[in-house]
């Protein structure tokens, strides 16, 4: 039984979700959001051993804008604002944004809120190819280009489509045989990168250094080359939450009412993981931003994706900036890798959520 497009369209939102759930409605929301990640970008660049204050950083940005013209600035303090911090800060916020974006289009898709964006082996991959070039002679060699992002975003991808190669059935792709073929393929990529940190122990700390991730390195051209694929995930998957807040009731339901359910999560599954395959290759490995930032959303704002997702995307560059930013200043002259910020946070976070998932289970 075919159903009409209009009737379709109003039957997309849960019956639970506010009324006129729209991206017009939600403005006000979304740019408030906006300033406030705004406001923390500002803080973060003015921020630093060197301290510069927020109008003068301003007006620094400002200058390097074309048709404006802010007067002349120190040249020290240019360079620490617009080669230093700026790329730093903007490549966090987009990695933080790419992240929790791709982490509440996963958990919408597996409809768990436990779901995150290295589920599909992600990691491991990145990891894998990381590591193969820190022990290769071309890490040696390669001068001011780093090899080493590119032989992550590959192996990251070779990681992904083997788990979806493992986990097809036919023509579908069944949930729980893709969770179990990304735990399967995490699990060689982490043996894999064990034997080598081992085996080539001389460059262990080289390797540990980008598994815990870090923005100590960032450039301009890091930022130029994560851009298109968090884009493309962007403009591919917000479209689709209208179509996501249907499967979170059931996929039978969102069959019947003309949805490719397979094409929808295969879509969505492989947009969210070149993205996060993008930002792992600039950015190292950092955890549980793609989990405790659309959950805390959800929890504040509720499960409708037409909001969640544009939401997690802008909490998540905020909590990545605020992140890189205690990690550059908690112990002046050296650096804490910032996978150990976020993992100070969110595990305690994951714990959380496991035990209050188990407490709404048990029998009253």
């Amino acid at each position: 039984m075919q159903i009409a497009p209009a009737r379709r369209a109003r039957l997309a939102a849960p019956d639970d979700a506010p009324p006129l759930v729209t991206w017009r409605t939600q403005a006000p929301l979304f740019l408030l959001a906006a300033l406030g990640t705004l406001l923390v970008a500002l803080f973060a660049v003015s921020w630093g051993t060197v301290d510069i204050p927020p109008r003068t950083t301003l007006s620094i940005l400002a200058g390097h804008l074309p048709f404006i013209s802010t007067g002349e600035h120190a040249a020290t303090a240019d360079a620490i604002i617009w080669q230093v911090r700026m790329p730093r800060v903007l490549l966090a916020g987009m990695v933080g944004a790419t992240l929790a974006f791709s982490g509440a289009a996963y958990q919408g898709v597996f409809r768990n809120p436990l779901a995150e964006p290295y589920l599909l082996g992600v990691a491991a991959g990145a990891s894998v190819g990381a590591t193969l070039m820190i022990i290769s002679p071309l890490f040696v060699v390669a001068g001011m280009f780093s090899p080493v992002p590119p032989a992550a975003f590959a192996g990251a991808l070779i990681a992904v489509a083997l788990s979806y190669g493992l986990a097809r059935n036919g023509g579908s792709v069944p949930a729980a045989s893709l969770i179990l073929a990304g735990v399967a393929v995490s699990s060689i990529g982490t043996a894999v990168v064990t034997y080598l940190m081992l085996t080539y122990n001389e460059r262990t700390l080289e390797i540990l250094n980008w598994i815990l991730g870090g923005f100590n390195t960032a450039t301009w051209t890091d930022a130029a080359i994560l851009l298109p694929y968090a884009a493309l995930a962007l403009a591919g998957i917000a479209p689709l939450a209208r179509i996501i807040n249907v499967m979170q009731l059931d996929e039978d339901e969102a069959r019947h009412l003309g949805v490719n359910v397979e094409a929808v999560k295969v879509a969505v599954l492989a947009l969210a993981s070149l993205a996060t395959a993008a930002a792992v290759s600039v950015s190292g490995i950092i955890g549980f931003v793609g989990l405790i930032v659309p959950h805390a959303v959800r929890m504040a704002w509720g499960p409708d994706y037409r909001r969640l997702l544009p939401l997690s995307a802008l909490f998540g560059a905020a909590f990545l900036i605020l992140a890189d930013l205690i990690a550059r200043s908690i112990n002046p002259g050296y650096e804490v890798p910032i996978g150990v910020i976020t993992a100070l946070v969110g595990a305690p976070f994951f714990l959380a959520l496991l035990r209050r998932q188990g407490a709404g289970r048990r029998p009253a």
